[in-house]
C-alpha cells in the first residue's frame, strides 16, 4: 500500500441516512442522435442482432450497466417529432429531416421499438417519454398518452392493436417538452408561455390519468441567463399539476484546468440546491405542503467545445445517422464522471430522477462499430458499480473533514469527495470515493457507527498512471477497475489509501 501524503477522516451513523436510492437514479437515455439509436441499439442484419433487429451484444451490456429508466426520443430531436410516423409498418413509416441535429430521420426504430427494446433488457427498464411542446401542443401530447395506455375501444388504442400491441404500453412518466428556455431549441418559449401550456398539458393528461408523473422543463444549464427565474414563472403555473422539474448539466475541461474540471461536482451540488430553493420557494409563496422532486435528466461528461469546432465544418446533406458527439473518455473523465454519480446520491432526498446522457455511442459509457463489436469506455465501469451496490440502499449522511486545495471555478474543495449507501436487507456499506489530488494518494478512515459490518471484502480503484488512458476498438479493456490491497476494518475504523487521481469502490460486510 502506498504511504499517503494526507488523511481525511469521514463519519458514517445508521442513524442519520438521507433518503433511499430510488432505482430511478440510475437512468439513462435514448435519444435519436447520431448513432445512439441506428447501428447502436437497433442494427438490423448485424450477426448479434435479434429478428427485430436489436443488437445482444449492445442489450447485454445495457443490463451489465444496470440502466433502470430509459428517456427517449429526446433531447434537442424531441421538439420536431410527430409520433403518428414512428408507428405502424416500418415500409410505410415517412423519412423526415431533423432540424435539431441537421440529419434525415428514416423513423426505422418507433414507439412500439422503444417499449420492446426496454421488454427485452428486462423488468427494471421503465420507459420515461418526452412529449413535443415545441412545435406541437396539448391535443397531440393527449392523443400520443391515448395511443399509448389506454387499454382498448378507442380508434387510438385499437389502432396500436391492429399494429401489433394489444397490451397497453404503461408509460407513467413524462416529460412536458425539453429545454425550450433555448433559442437553440425547435419552438422556443419564454418562461410565461412554456408555463402555461406546460399547465394545459398536464391538466389534460391528468384527466385522463391522475397518477401519471410529470416533470416540468427547468433550465438547460444553470449558465441560461434566466436560470432560476425560469424556474420560478414555470413552477408558478404548474406547481400543482407537476412531479418534477428537471436539470440538466455538462462538464468538460477547459484551458488545461484539470483541478476544476476534477472539482465538477461542486457545480452539480451547487445547482440542485438552487433548484432545490426555488421548488421550495415557490411552494412557500403558494402555501403549498407538497414538495417537488427533481429530475436530472441529462448529465454527463461531454466535451461541447469539441462538438461546436466540428459543426462548422460539417456538410450540409441531412446524413442518415452520422458520427456526432462520439467523445473517448479518459481516466480523468471516469474520476469526475464517478464524482457526478456521488453528488447525485448525496442528494437522493430530492433528486427522484437522473439520466446519464446518453446510452450509447454518443457521449456515452457504451461503443459499437457497425457490423463490428460494442465496448465499454472508462465511465462504465463507475455507474455500473454504483448501480450494482446503491440501487435501492440507504443513502448515509457523510461527515467528512479533508485536506483542501484552490481551484479557479470552483474555490477551495475537498480532496475526498464520498458518500456511502447501506443495504438495507445485509447491512452491507459500500463506501464510493474520489481522491482529486493528481499527484499524492490519500489515506481515508471512516468510523462506523451503528453499522453492523466486521470485514472489508473489497476495495476497487480505477485509476492510471496515464492519465489519459481510454478504452477503443484496438484496446476496449485498456481501462478497468483494478484491485487495491491494504483496506482494513478494526474496533469500527476503515482505513483505506486512495490513489492519485482515483474512483474508488470499498464494500464492508
Amino acid at each position: 500500500m502506498i504511504p499517503a501524503a494526507a488523511t481525511a477522516r469521514v463519519t458514517l451513523d445508521s442513524a442519520f441516512v438521507v433518503a433511499d436510492a430510488s432505482p430511478r437514479l440510475f437512468g439513462s437515455f435514448v435519444e435519436h442522435l447520431g448513432r445512439c439509436v441506428y447501428t447502436g441499439i437497433y442494427e438490423p442484419g448485424h450477426p448479434a442482432a435479434d429478428g427485430t433487429g436489436l443488437r445482444g451484444d449492445v442489450l447485454g451490456l445495457i443490463r451489465e450497466l444496470g440502466v433502470t429508466t430509459v428517456r427517449y426520443p429526446g433531447g434537442n430531436f424531441v421538439s420536431g417529432y410527430r409520433w403518428e410516423d414512428s408507428v405502424g409498418p416500418v415500409e410505410r413509416r415517412p423519412r423526415r429531416l431533423d432540424l435539431a441535429w441537421r440529419s434525415t430521420e428514416t423513423n426505422r426504430f418507433g414507439l412500439a421499438e422503444y417499449v420492446a427494446f426496454l421488454r427485452r433488457l428486462g423488468p427494471q427498464a421503465e420507459p420515461m417519454m418526452a412529449l413535443n411542446l415545441g412545435t406541437r401542443g396539448v391535443a397531440e401530447a393527449v392523443e400520443l398518452l391515448e395511443y399509448a395506455n389506454h387499454p382498448a375501444g378507442t380508434a387510438l388504442s385499437e389502432r396500436r392493436a391492429a399494429h401489433g400491441d394489444a397490451a397497453p404500453y404503461g408509460i407513467r412518466l413524462w416529460c412536458l417538452g425539453n429545454e425550450l428556455d433555448g433559442p437553440w431549441q425547435t419552438g422556443h418559449k419564454t418562461a410565461a408561455e412554456y408555463g402555461r401550456l406546460a399547465a394545459e398539458t398536464a391538466r389534460a393528461m391528468r384527466q385522463f390519468d391522475p397518477g401519471l408523473e410529470l416533470v416540468a422543463c427547468g433550465s438547460s444549464s444553470r449558465a441560461m441567463p434566466t436560470f432560476a427565474a425560469w424556474e420560478a414563472t414555470v413552477l408558478a403555473e404548474t406547481y400543482d399539476l407537476v412531479d418534477y422539474v428537471s436539470l440538466h448539466a455538462y462538464y468538460e475541461e477547459t484551458d488545461g484546468d484539470r483541478d476544476s474540471f476534477l472539482a465538477s461536482a461542486a457545480d452539480m451540488e451547487s445547482f440542485i440546491e438552487s433548484v432545490v430553493a426555488t421548488c421550495d420557494h415557490v411552494g412557500a409563496r403558494l402555501k403549498s405542503a407538497k414538495r417537488i422532486g427533481l429530475s436530472f435528466d441529462e448529465w454527463n461528461v461531454w466535451y461541447q467545445s469539441r462538438f461546436r469546432a466540428q459543426a462548422e465544418e460539417r456538410p450540409l446533406d441531412w446524413p442518415e445517422a452520422p458520427r456526432l458527439l462520439e467523445d473517448n473518455y479518459s481516466v480523468v473523465d471516469a474520476v469526475v464522471f464517478g464524482s457526478l454519480l456521488i453528488a447525485l446520491l448525496r442528494h437522493a432526498d430530492r433528486v427522484g430522477v437522473a439520466c446519464l446522457a446518453q446510452l450509447v455511442n454518443v457521449i456515452a459509457p457504451i461503443m459499437t462499430e457497425p457490423g463490428g463489436p460494442a465496448w465499454r469506455q472508462t465511465t462504465f465501469h463507475p455507474f455500473a458499480q454504483t448501480a450494482r451496490y446503491a440501487r435501492g440502499g440507504q443513502v448515509l449522511h457523510v461527515a467528512a473533514e479533508s485536506p483542501t486545495h484552490e481551484t479557479a471555478k470552483h474555490g477551495e474543495v475537498p480532496l475526498l469527495y464520498a458518500t456511502a449507501v447501506r443495504d438495507p436487507e445485509s447491512g452491507a456499506v459500500t463506501v464510493f470515493a474520489v481522491n482529486r489530488d493528481q499527484r499524492q494518494p490519500l489515506g481515508l478512515e471512516v468510523l462506523l457507527r451503528g453499522l453492523a459490518v466486521s470485514e472489508v471484502v473489497e476495495h476497487s480503484a480505477l485509476a492510471d498512471a496515464d492519465p489519459e488512458a481510454r478504452n477503443t476498438l484496438r484496446d476496449p479493456e485498456r481501462v478497468v477497475p483494478h484491485p487495491v490491497t491494504g483496506a482494513t476494518l478494526r474496533d469500527g475504523t476503515l482505513s483505506a489509501v486512495l490513489e492519485p487521481l482515483s474512483w474508488n469502490v470499498i464494500r464492508l460486510i
